[in-house]
């Protein structure tokens, strides 16, 4: 008895440490169909910060077919993006804009980027939307970040 209480406890200590661990990072996909993978990505709200790795799973290289991840609030998301295009290369983020949360730099196929940013400040349940604001990708590569 003594060892399975034991046994069922270390299991309960194994399944929370990686659930645990898990709930501030994740991980998105973009290929060369201009899609990512995922249409929402979840964090705890018990985070204060959140790590977002994007993994280009595509062969064409940045200039041609590049992929980033930028986070801002849905109300701001599509001007942000045509901010974004109009800054050009080689981000295409608009550096120092308050409305961008969170951006990583443009990544080409096979390649991988990973950010860690603050979410102290976003409200759980609030509306965020996370998009790639390479030219003309945003239509297409956008979801719903969502803190819960």
């Amino acid at each position: 008895m003594r060892r399975n209480l034991a046994l069922i406890a270390l299991a309960g200590l194994m399944l929370s440490g990686p659930a645990l661990g898990q709930e501030c990072a994740v991980t998105i996909e973009g290929n060369d169909q201009i899609q990512f993978v995922q249409s929402e990505l979840r964090v705890s709200s018990s985070c204060t910060e959140a790590t977002l790795t994007l993994v280009h799973i595509g062969q064409l290289a940045g200039n041609i077919m590049g992929h980033n991840w930028v986070l801002s609030t849905t109300n701001d998301w599509q001007a942000v993006a045509q901010a974004g295009q109009a800054s050009g290369p080689p981000n295409y983020a608009p550096e120092g804009d308050e409305r961008v949360i969170a951006a990583t730099a443009v990544i080409g196929g096979g390649e991988e980027v990973s950010i860690t940013f603050d979410i102290s400040g976003l409200e759980p349940g609030g509306d965020y939307t996370y998009f790639c604001s390479f030219p003309g990708h945003f239509v297409l590569m956008n979801g719903n970040f969502i803190i819960e």
